[in-house]
C-alpha cells in the first residue's frame, strides 16, 4: 500500500525541503520505491536534486493545469523519482482558485501513479494556500518539521486548524504522523523546552531522534545531493536514517481516494 506523506509547515526556513529530500533518500536506501513531489513554486526540492527548473520541458505546473499526466513529468534522479516544480506553479495556484474541485487536483493527478511507488513525499510550500490544501488532500499522513524555537512552534496551531478543515471537507482519513525536530541544538534549554511543549500543547508525537544543526546538512542542497550522499556518516545523516526506520516501523494508513 502506498504511503503519501505531506511535509508541511507554514513557516519557512525549518528544513522542510531538506527533510523531504533526505527522508526520501533514506527510504530509497531501504529498498522503497520513492516519489518526491515538489509542490513549492520556489522549486527548492527540484534544485536540491541537481535539476535546473528553468531547463524543464514539463513540471508539476503542467500537471496541475491538466496539460500533462504526472507520469510524463516525473524524472529519475539516482534512486529517487521526482515530480519537479518551476516558478510557473505560482500561476497555477491563481488558475486553480476559479476551478471547481480545485482542492483535489493533485490527488487526481497522482492517482494513476500511486501503484508504482511505496512512498510519496510531498514538499508543501511555506503557506496555507491552495497548493498546500492540495498536498494535504492528496496525503494519508502529515509530517511537521519544526525548528526548535518559539516562533517556529507558534505556527503549528494554525497548521493544525487547516488540517482539521481538510479533514472536514476533503480528506477525512488524514492523520498527523508527528513532528520532526530540525536544526536541533542540544546545548540550548529553549530547544528542549519547545520539544517538551509540543506533545502537551498540541497532542502531537515528536519523532526521534531530533536532527542536529549541522553545516553539512546546510551544504548538501547546493551540491544537488542529499546529506546521505554528501556526508553519509554525519550526525544529520544518521538522524534521518533513524527517522526513516521509525516511519517504516509504523503501519501505512489507507491513502486518500481519487473522488472529488
Amino acid at each position: 500500500m502506498t504511503r503519501v506523506l505531506a511535509i508541511a509547515n507554514q513557516k519557512g526556513g525549518v528544513a522542510k525541503t531538506t527533510t523531504v529530500h533526505t527522508l526520501g533518500a533514506a527510504l530509497a536506501e531501504r529498498g522503497r520505491r520513492v516519489l518526491l513531489v515538489d509542490l513549492d513554486p520556489q522549486a527548492c526540492l527540484t534544485f536540491s536534486n541537481g535539476i535546473d527548473p528553468d531547463q524543464l520541458e514539463r513540471s508539476l505546473h503542467d500537471v496541475m493545469l491538466g496539460r500533462a499526466d504526472a507520469a510524463e513529468a516525473i524524472i529519475k534522479v539516482g534512486d529517487l523519482h521526482l515530480l519537479p516544480s518551476t516558478i510557473d506553479l505560482a500561476g497555477a495556484e491563481v488558475h486553480l482558485l476559479s476551478k471547481t474541485g480545485r482542492e483535489f487536483q493533485l490527488r487526481r493527478a497522482l492517482a494513476p501513479v500511486l501503484a508504482s511507488y511505496d512512498e510519496i513525499l510531498i514538499d508543501c510550500p511555506p503557506s496555507l494556500g491552495i497548493l498546500t490544501i492540495n498536498g494535504l488532500t492528496a496525503a494519508s499522513e502529515v509530517l511537521v518539521p519544526l525548528q526548535c524555537e518559539t516562533l517556529s512552534q507558534r505556527g503549528v496551531g494554525q497548521l493544525l486548524e487547516t488540517i482539521e478543515d481538510v479533514r472536514a471537507y476533503t480528506n477525512p482519513q488524514l492523520t498527523v504522523r508527528g513532528v520532526i525536530a530540525t536544526m536541533y541544538d542540544s546545548r540550548t534549554r529553549l530547544a528542549q523546552q519547545v520539544l517538551d511543549l509540543v506533545p502537551v500543547q498540541y497532542g502531537l508525537d515528536v519523532l526521534l531522534p531530533p536532527v542536529p544543526k549541522s553545516v553539512k546538512v546546510a551544504e548538501a542542497p547546493s551540491r544537488g545531493r542529499s546529506i546521505l550522499e554528501h556526508a553519509p556518516s554525519s550526525k544529520g545523516a544518521i538522524a534521518y536514517r533513524a527517522l526513516a526506520d521509525e516511519l517504516l516501523d509504523a503501519p501505512t494508513p489507507e491513502p486518500a481516494g481519487t473522488s472529488a
